[in-house]
């Protein structure tokens, strides 16, 4: 689950020795500025991060490792801390105006919210925390710092990359800005230790970001194997969301925003109609997922589009729902469909197949990791509506596709569990303390 990359284009395993049980750090500085694990995934900025944060700090402290998680306060009735779960605090950090401050606008609040960690910190005794793990560049300045302060490693995940991003951009997307690259830069260059979700990634990072190999860990994302199941079926699940039961379902489920492309599943549909009208009376689309990012300057832009291609009648949209009915969702559907133009790893891919559902995907990012093309779903190079209106095509014509890629989906999914990833993120941290020691001491002569 967890592997060093050494050269460019080649991994082995950690060199270095493990340390013993008492090295591992006790309680860990969890850093997620611009987004909230106590937030629902699918809103605002919401994503898969969230559950990232939220799924690995209660795993980690299911195996003694305490977290406290410094997010920013986004409504003044929050209290300053949250017990999220036996062993996982949240800190809740004014930094800023409650509302109405984009994720653009919170590199001004960096000053806030880093003299808000340090207010926490001053309150305990030396030694508190034993590492910071900072989430996404914004978290990583902070994280830079206090773990400066502190005298403990620096642990950081970009989650996404700006120079990644800016290479893939949807149409009508908005480029990160070069600050942010910088920034990323300054924070690779800082960190004792680079997680990354896939081994493309890492090799990004080195890329992109001149990242040392040495540093660089791949740990895959894991998934909530109690929660994302086949569970009582597809048709139960159909029948709790008022869907009919004899329906090609494709579903999308996220942030509504370009980067996400759920346009290309409404053009894919509207080719498909368009060559097949007779599967009209049998297809239906959920969009589930609120506007997020540069979509929120169109909220309703998907809704006119379908008004224009004229699918309106089988697109049902819905906002974001809790875990537990996103779960009843992916049962529910023939596929989750995921054209995305850039994924770091594509977690939501994992919960669908790991409730029995097929994905069709970008063969971007993670994504290849994630979906097991021909076996768990299918990959498509590029967006071109009319080729993912292809495999619409073969699962509309193939009963069979959904239950056969479907069982294969659950299977390779069992291998992602949340437990694995909170063992090896645990060795990235181990590993952090000891680099960091051994270069401590030799500072120290």
């Amino acid at each position: 689950m967890s592997q060093y990359v050494g050269r460019l284009g080649r991994r082995s395993p950690v060199a270095a020795p493990r340390l013993r049980l008492h090295r591992r750090p006790r309680r860990i500085a969890m850093l997620s500025v611009h987004t909230s694990p106590l937030h629902q995934p699918g809103t605002g900025d919401a994503g898969g991060m969230n559950v990232y944060i939220v799924e690995l700090a209660q795993r980690l402290a299911a195996i003694n490792i305490e977290v406290e998680i410094f997010t920013r306060a986004t409504t003044g009735a929050l209290p300053p801390t949250v017990e999220l779960a036996p062993g996982v605090l949240v800190r809740h950090v004014d930094a800023g105006p409650y509302e109405g401050l984009a994720k653009e606008e919170l590199p001004a609040q960096l000053c806030a919210f880093t003299h808000g960690v340090m207010q926490a910190w001053a309150g305990h005794r030396p030694g508190h925390y034993d590492l910071v793990h900072s989430h996404y560049w914004l978290s990583g300045h902070v994280g830079w710092l206090a773990a400066q302060r502190w005298g403990v490693p620096l642990v950081h995940a970009m989650h996404t990359m700006a120079a990644v991003k800016n290479a893939s951009l949807a149409d009508g997307d908005t480029p990160e800005p070069a600050a942010r690259v910088i920034g990323e830069t300054q924070i690779v260059a800082a960190s004792d230790r680079l997680i990354a979700n896939t081994g493309e990634e890492a090799a990004e990072l080195v890329r992109h970001y001149d990242a040392d190999p040495a540093k660089v860990a791949v740990v895959h994302p894991g998934v909530n194997l109690e929660r994302f199941r086949p569970a009582d079926g597809r048709a139960a699940a159909r029948a709790r969301l008022g869907l009919p039961q004899d329906a090609l379902i494709p579903l999308f489920a996220g942030r509504i925003q370009p980067l996400k492309a759920p346009d290309v599943l409404l053009r894919a549909v509207a080719h498909l109609l368009g060559e097949r009208p007779e599967l009209r009376s049998r297809i239906v689309v959920p969009v589930v997922g609120g506007p997020s990012g540069s979509g929120l300057a169109k909220p309703e832009g998907l809704q006119k589009l379908a008004a224009r291609l004229g699918i309106a009648d089988v697109v049902r949209f819905r906002p974001p729902v809790g875990q537990e009915q996103l779960a009843d969702w992916f049962r529910a559907a023939s596929l989750l469909v995921m054209p995305s133009y850039s994924e770091s790893f594509g977690l939501v891919a994992i919960e669908a197949q790991a409730a029995g559902t097929p994905v069709l995907a970008a063969a971007v990012g993670g994504l290849p990791v994630a979906v097991q093309d021909g076996d768990t779903g299918r990959l498509v190079e590029g967006h071109d509506p009319a080729a993912y209106a292809r495999v619409l095509a073969d699962f509309a014509d193939d009963p069979d596709l959904t239950p056969r890629m479907g069982d294969a989906a659950a299977r390779h999914a069992r291998g992602f569990g949340w437990s694995a990833a909170a063992a090896a993120t645990a060795e990235v941290y181990t590993a952090a303390v000891q680099a960091h020691r051994r270069r401590v001491r030799s500072a120290h002569g």
